[in-house]
């Protein structure tokens, strides 16, 4: 997929390298089409490594997207340099007189606070009204799925223990849907979180439907009926070796940490991790830009025509 990014932004000749399609600024503004414009709120700490995470699986379709990343406040950041999101990020104020055909809200290393204690928790729940008046589809992952689905619907968390993390099983629950169009029966996605909401909860809401489950790690994948929002539990973004990574994170403070399930070959850490989710992840995110962005999506943008949008004619 031509992605136009930023020319100087790192993801540009990261993905470049592993033969991904990407298209710089540069290059995108000879092309007289129509882009789809999806902005990317990056709530993730090392915010380079987000960045080439999304965009890879954002890269196996043929329409044009305009990326724009959008950060929620302007405190400095320890894992990213200020020169980073000073040139490549947009703050939501800034932007919050526009309208996206799709948005992407990432997770966030918050799972064991209470929203109460979250310090942009105000303005995250403005950025969800507001894409409910501006967005004509919005994808939550983690840590904001979970968010998210307080703020509608009052659906709250609860905490684990331990940390939920490997790579589990997942079944589908309506094989006609269009989000999962083309997926296998059964398929692999990686989770890293510590709470989950009951499957009995999301029922209770006439406005969701359950996509996906897994026996072990719970619900994975809920969309609202409308199209309009779609809520991940887990990570198909993840690399390969992004659970490795943060087990070592996680070991350095606490020895007790376990290790990621079904991940290492033989269960040993000391094995190369085994990659078998990236194919579902591409596909999911390529299936909503078309299914729930681009065959929905107004050709002109703007807040009355997205309310309008009627996703029952979609085929």
């Amino acid at each position: 997929m031509p992605i136009k990014i930023p020319d100087q932004l790192p993801a540009l000749s990261i993905l470049d390298k592993e033969n991904i399609f990407v298209m710089s600024e540069h290059r995108a503004i000879s092309q007289e089409i129509r882009p789809m414009q999806v902005a990317i709120l990056n709530l993730m700490p090392n915010k380079i490594e987000t960045e080439v995470q999304i965009l890879r699986v954002l890269s196996n379709t043929p329409l044009q997207i305009n990326v724009e990343f959008v950060r929620i406040h302007a405190n400095e950041s320890k894992n990213t340099p200020t020169e980073h999101l000073d040139n490549f990020y947009c703050l939501f104020d800034d932007i919050k007189h526009k309208q996206y055909d799709g948005l992407i809200i990432t997770g966030a290393p918050l799972a064991l606070l209470d929203y109460s204690q979250v310090t942009f928790w105000d303005k995250i729940c403005e950025v969800f009204d507001w894409a409910e008046k501006n967005v004509t589809s919005t994808m939550f992952s983690c840590w904001a799925a979970h968010a998210a689905l307080f703020h509608h619907y009052g659906l709250n968390r609860t905490l684990r223990k331990n940390k939920l993390s490997g790579v589990f099983q997942h079944t589908l629950l309506d094989s006609k849907e269009l989000l999962t169009r083309g997926f296998d029966e059964s398929f692999n996605v990686p989770h890293s979180r510590y709470g989950y909401i009951n499957k009995a909860d999301y029922q209770s809401v006439e406005q969701l439907q359950i996509l996906a489950e897994s026996s072990d790690a719970g619900v994975y994948l809920v969309a609202s009926k409308n199209k309009r929002q779609v809520y991940l539990t887990g990570h198909p973004e993840y690399d390969t070796s992004t659970l490795h990574e943060e087990y070592l994170r996680d070991s350095k403070s606490d020895a007790t940490t376990t290790l990621p399930e079904n991940y290492y070959k033989h269960n040993n850490a000391n094995n190369c991790p085994i990659g078998s989710w990236r194919s579902h992840g591409s596909l999911l995110f390529t299936n909503w830009l078309n299914y729930y962005v681009y065959q929905i999506t107004p050709y002109k943008l703007d807040s009355s025509n997205i309310n309008a949008i009627h996703p029952d004619t979609i085929i």
